[in-house]
């Protein structure tokens, strides 16, 4: 709460019509910057990268196979790594059934996936992208999932969810299966 004494040297500054005018439009520049920052931070896309143990031929598979996509990801009906192939799977959040609708945008075997990522009856298109990268007999991944602000505003479609997603999935999920655990994926 600002203080009387404060208050009484604003509105004298305030008076003063030249004062005034750059008074105000410093605030609004402060204000305007300040939202296009938040506004391009929630365009910016969601990165996660991590490092497997294992080479980057078993990494491809895991990502890029049905029956192994199935182990660890989603139960996707049919996949198929080539530009054009529609897939879909089922997805939940406490009861809550996403069909997500995805179409292979871009592939170079055994280093690169892209694919799109939509929900039936809902607006909004994002892209997933997984690329591999070798590092001695070990494997890096970087996910990229952009487009994530074009979703409704709904809960469920909050920025914070699909970091927590993909963390879980990409982060713990995926390296356990690589490791030959038993993983539980989403039901």
């Amino acid at each position: 709460m600002l203080q009387s004494g404060k208050i009484a040297r604003i509105k004298k500054i305030l008076q003063n019509p030249a004062v005034s005018y750059k008074f105000v439009t410093d605030q609004l520049h402060v204000h305007i910057t300040l939202n296009q920052k938040l506004h391009s931070m929630n365009k910016e896309p969601f990165v996660i990268e991590r490092v497997y143990g294992a080479p980057m031929e078993k990494v491809w598979k895991a990502i890029s196979d049905k029956n192994e996509m199935k182990q660890w990801y989603f139960d996707v009906s049919d996949f198929k790594p080539e530009v054009g192939f529609e897939f879909q799977f089922e997805g939940n959040n406490e009861g809550r059934i996403y069909l997500h609708l995805c179409k292979v945008k871009e592939v170079v075997t055994g280093r690169k996936l892209k694919y799109s990522w939509t929900y039936k009856g809902y607006e909004g298109l994002s892209y997933v992208t997984f690329e591999l990268f070798a590092e001695g007999n070990k494997t890096r991944l970087k996910l990229t999932h952009e487009g994530i602000e074009t979703f409704p505003q709904i809960p469920d479609f909050k920025r914070e969810n699909f970091i927590a997603g993909w963390t879980a999935i990409i982060g713990d999920v995926l390296p356990a299966y690589l490791e030959g655990k038993n993983v539980t994926i989403n039901p």
